[in-house]
């Protein structure tokens, strides 16, 4: 059975070296909708809880949240960062408490303290389902992303990998030692 969950984003970028209205800088809410696949536990009768979807995702993709999303190669990019080391909130200020731990991988680097996020290719709808998939196919055995934002849309399934280890409490990951994060519940 699969458990669905959403997540809003609010983020800007372009299409560097895209012919149309897209080559502008612009901002976008962007509505991303992961699909997880597990039996269902029977101590609490559901596949995964939908919030617990959202905070094991949420961990990662709030670097997207209210961030600039450009690709390595385009100009704009140092152009910013010069911008931002001049006013001084490259390494961050007080207020931006909305930020998840830096990551790197092949696909994208966060940075977080200046709510940047770079990508190898363009971030198209279909850029960020690569992107998503890569950052938490380790962490949710996700079947199905969908990623909208305004009028552009793309989905994406992918083959069900792997069982998690869930709480038969409350329905979410042990932890490696088979602890429950959230109630403290043991496996034998």
């Amino acid at each position: 059975m699969r458990s669905i969950a959403t997540l809003d984003l609010q983020y800007a970028h372009r299409f560097y070296g895209f012919k149309g209205e897209a080559q502008y800088l612009h901002g976008h809410t962007g509505v991303l909708t992961i699909e997880v696949e597990e039996p269902i536990n029977e101590g609490v009768n559901m596949a995964y809880p939908c919030n617990e979807i959202q905070k094991v995702a949420w961990d990662v993709l709030k670097n997207f949240d209210h961030a600039l999303i450009l690709r390595q190669d385009d100009p704009l990019l140092p152009a910013i960062l010069g911008v931002y080391e001049q006013t001084g909130i490259k390494n961050g200020t007080p207020q931006n408490t909305m930020k998840g731990a830096a990551f790197k991988t092949e696909l994208a680097e966060a940075f977080p303290d200046c709510r940047l996020v770079v990508t190898k290719e363009t971030m198209t709808v279909e850029g960020m389902i690569k992107i998503v998939y890569d950052l938490l196919k380790d962490k949710l055995n996700i079947v199905k992303l969908t990623f909208t934002s305004g009028v552009n849309a793309a989905t994406e399934e992918f083959p069900s990998h792997t069982s998690i280890e869930r709480c038969p409490l409350c329905g979410i990951a042990l932890n490696e030692k088979g602890v429950c994060p959230k109630c403290g519940w043991k496996k034998a």
